[in-house]
């Protein structure tokens, strides 16, 4: 029976096509290792059990939000959440998708009715009175977390991690809080990230040195990006001037509340672009070195 992992197209066929080529074009050809490095990770990206980022099924929608399809689908009927793209019968949701109905169900938490939060997603949007706008970003604060702390118990927790001394680090960090029999997984991506990773051998002390290494760097980045954001408002409220007009001051406090998505959007991009470039060459090294023996 043939091996399906070597068909045309998946990784293991893309490196038995590889391993077929002629071995003078596989030595003296850079432009081989390069194709084979980005149909390798294109393969890798069609993978069926790859996750699909950014588009959600209406369940995966109501669980990342906490919430149900029923309001969902009320919310959409009440006009306060955008139609979904439709794919033959299926309806397909996007991270703008969620980050509203994020933003809803905090505002609802707060005791809105869904006419008034109707009323102020269109003020935020349209920048039609100070007033709304305000209060429509003190009710997005509790919203800007990207993760929603998980509480369990300290025995489910130190279970979780599966290290005493890992977990005592992750308390002292604070990722987890402890408090008595309980325990709050403050970061619970960062740890859904580091029991991935660590499934491939790597322990998890080594991802948490490698975390302490990397957030001074993250926080010198978020530095930057809000000062330019604090710099460009404070140049236009000219303070110990009279203050501008009302819906001035709107658009600047609804410029600092989507700031931060676009800053995380931009800091991805570009984070996502130099980890990529660097995995391409650490794969095209290693093809080169597999393909072509050193004693060959």
């Amino acid at each position: 029976m043939a091996d399906p992992h070597g068909e045309p197209g998946t990784v293991t066929g893309i490196l038995a096509n590889l391993r077929r080529a002629p071995r003078r074009l596989r030595r003296g050809s850079r432009d081989v290792i390069g194709a084979a490095v980005r149909q390798l990770f294109d393969a890798a990206a069609r993978h069926p059990d790859a996750p699909n980022s950014g588009e959600y099924r209406v369940e995966e929608l109501a669980r990342l939000a906490a919430t149900t399809t029923r309001n969902i689908r009320v919310y959409r009927d009440r006009g306060l959440l955008p139609a979904p793209l439709r794919v033959g019968r299926i309806a397909l949701y996007n991270d703008t998708h969620l980050t509203r109905l994020r933003l809803i169900t905090s505002m609802l938490d707060r005791g809105y009715t869904i006419a008034h939060v109707k009323e102020m997603l269109a003020a935020w949007e349209n920048g039609k009175s100070l007033a709304d706008v305000l209060g429509l970003e003190s009710a997005i604060a509790g919203t800007w977390t990207t993760e929603r702390p998980e509480t369990m118990s300290r025995s489910a927790a130190e279970a979780l991690i599966g290290n005493p001394a890992a977990f005592t680090r992750l308390v002292a960090l604070e990722i987890i809080r402890v408090d008595g029999m309980t325990a709050t997984i403050t970061r619970p991506k960062l740890i859904a990230a580091f029991q991935e990773i660590s499934d491939y051998g790597i322990d998890i002390e080594t991802l948490i040195d490698l975390h302490e290494q990397i957030v001074p760097h993250l926080d010198a980045i978020s530095d930057l990006l809000v000062r330019a954001g604090a710099d460009h408002v404070l140049g236009r409220l000219n303070l110990g001037e009279a203050l501008p007009a009302d819906t001035e001051i709107a658009d600047l406090i609804t410029m600092l509340v989507r700031f931060r998505t676009q800053a995380v959007a931009s800091v991805t991009a570009t984070l996502a672009s130099s980890i990529e470039s660097t995995i391409e060459s650490l794969v095209g090294s290693l093809l080169s070195d597999v393909l072509v023996p050193p004693h060959g």
